[in-house]
């Protein structure tokens, strides 16, 4: 199982990945899931994975080695793609390619098709933009009303998202709530597991700002779970008692 988040606000963009794989309870294995592709000062790109391995790494193969346009004959490649709406448009189209070349196969195999991945960034002239890009090819887009997408096992870390995530949220603040997300998602699935990957990039900047893997030794995330419980603790002793009846 898998969880990444990415959030979209005004002043930039922050995304979470975990790194745990597994097929089955004594098969588990860490691979990253978060991979940014940068030319700085032209573009920043992050893309993150979920589902199947293998079609998640043939996916991400195709987008650096290319594909051919069918306009001019060149190979397109995630370094060269003019606007990210293009980049997203090319990951739909790697992915419908892998399919192509793998998909039945798999299908007669029994094996699962099964790749869903979130893509932002900026190219130069452009904007930041954060889409999800599923197993079809096709996608969507995050917005000011919608400022977060997730993909994976989302259900554990989407509550704190909703009430607290909105487009002006500061950067600080929103890195602060995914890893709270994420916090959230490792206590409640075994399948989502350390380390986990971070990048933040900050609107216009045309660069990474931040790129981190958090381990087990991580004092500052260590720190945030504790203080995370503690106020939820805090929070639910401050509740009164409902006042259907004695307890």
């Amino acid at each position: 199982m898998t969880y990444c988040v990415g959030i979209l606000v005004r002043e930039g963009l922050v995304m979470l990945a975990d790194t745990r794989t597994n097929a089955g309870l004594d098969n588990i294995a860490t691979y990253r899931k978060l991979h940014l592709y940068q030319t700085e000062g032209e573009r920043v790109i992050a893309i993150a994975t979920a589902g199947n391995l293998a079609v998640s790494q043939s996916v991400l193969n195709v987008l650096t080695e290319g594909l051919e346009n069918p306009e001019t004959g060149k190979i397109d490649t995630i370094h060269t793609i003019p606007t990210m709406f293009k980049v997203a448009q090319f990951v739909g189209r790697a992915i419908r390619e892998v399919y192509r070349i793998h998909g039945k196969s798999m299908e007669q195999q029994a094996a699962s098709f099964d790749v869903t991945m979130l893509l932002a960034g900026q190219v130069k002239g452009g904007r930041l933009r954060l889409f999800m890009v599923y197993s079809a090819g096709n996608f969507i887009e995050a917005t000011t009303d919608t400022p977060y997408l997730q993909i994976g096992e989302h259900k554990y870390g989407k509550p704190i998202l909703d009430r607290a995530v909105t487009a002006d949220t500061p950067i600080s603040e929103a890195l602060k709530l995914g890893l709270v997300s994420m916090d959230s998602t490792l206590r409640s699935n075994l399948g989502v597991g350390m380390p986990i990957d971070v990048v933040v990039v900050r609107r216009d900047e045309l660069k990474i700002s931040i790129s981190h893997r958090i381990d087990d030794n991580d004092a500052y995330f260590a720190g945030l779970r504790e203080r995370w419980s503690a106020a939820l603790r805090a929070a639910h002793q401050a509740i009164p008692d409902p006042p259907y009846g004695p307890i």
